[in-house]
């Protein structure tokens, strides 16, 4: 099988640099003659997989944090749709956050990474797909391969991303500490959120997370009955609490015991769409991808069912 190796060495505060060496002496063992891009700057990894699925690469391999899996993701596919429909992505997670890694049940660090990968099968997964506007109004389209999510997680998340001392800590830190920060200023907005026929409600929405996977921020199980091959999505709607409460509750998103409070809902869908009301009052409301700023409201998530091939 011919494989691309797509690598972030900045990722994970330039660990992966420092784990690269090791990193691709075990690859090779795995897949020889195998071809490396290194990525010089985001958005990178998406042209660099395109190309080589164009190619005829049959299996990619992404080295780095979610953001670089998620910009291989976005790298199967093209206007079209699906550049190659039966290529297989695999990843090594070596940044900061982990999330995708842990709906898989695979271990911190690139050697269980590795170790996993030499007897990994692969499996068909669900991508979600959402269309929203960019920071300056353009269209924009999206994949996910883990979860999407809209308001105080997107203002985290552009936070964190421009973050430097607290990344030092790891992602966990860095997302607890600017949730706590962002907490302190955000006010829920208002939304209209329609999911396939059966809801359409105005609701006052702190997070929304559209879930594929389970967990997003560094850890937080925040839908905690997802299932990546399931055909349908997790919807978890947070919102109508006071902010001591918010904060005080924060820790049960790590161990999804924040289900059992009355300010979170759990529902499932096909499609999502959120869109700004009057009374949101020309806030912008912010979306991230799989832990990377995406855009802003109005957007329609949508599933594709067993869209990809994933090794894990």
């Amino acid at each position: 099988m011919s494989a691309f190796v797509v690598v972030n060495l900045r990722s994970g505060g330039g660990r992966t640099a420092r784990e690269w060496p090791f990193i691709e002496k075990s690859l090779k063992t795995l897949y020889p003659g195998m071809a490396v891009a290194i990525t010089g700057h985001p958005g990178q990894a998406t042209t660099l997989v395109r190309a080589a699925l164009s190619e005829g690469h049959e299996e990619i391999i992404a080295v780095g944090g979610d953001g670089t899996i998620n910009e291989a993701v976005n790298g199967f596919f093209d206007a079209n749709g699906l550049i190659a429909p039966d290529a297989v992505l695999s990843f090594v997670t070596s940044g900061t956050g982990g999330d995708l890694r842990k709906s898989f049940g695979i271990e911190a660090g690139p050697e269980a990474a590795l170790a996993r990968l030499k007897n990994a099968r692969a499996r068909r997964i669900d991508i979600g797909r959402v269309s929203c506007l960019s920071r300056q109004g353009e269209p924009v389209v999206r994949y996910f391969a883990n979860i999407a999510s809209i308001g105080l997680s997107g203002v985290i998340v552009d936070k964190v991303n421009r973050a430097r001392i607290a990344k030092l800590f790891g992602g966990s830190f860095a997302f607890a500490f600017h949730s706590a920060l962002a907490m302190l200023s955000y006010r829920e907005r208002p939304v209209r959120l329609r999911i396939d026929q059966h809801y359409d409600e105005i609701t006052a929405v702190s997070t929304l997370a559209v879930a594929n996977g389970q967990y997003f921020g560094g850890g937080m199980r925040v839908a905690p009955h997802a299932q990546p091959d399931d055909g349908v999505f997790d919807i978890i709607v947070m919102g109508g609490t006071t902010k001591r409460k918010a904060l005080a509750d924060m820790k049960l998103i790590y161990s999804g015991e924040h289900l059992k409070n009355p300010a979170v809902r759990e529902l499932r869908g096909l499609k999502v769409t959120a869109a700004p009301v009057a009374e949101t009052g020309g806030h912008p409301v912010l979306i991230e991808v799989d832990g990377e700023s995406a855009g802003q409201l109005p957007a329609t998530f949508e599933i594709l069912p067993r869209a990809l091939v994933l090794r894990c």
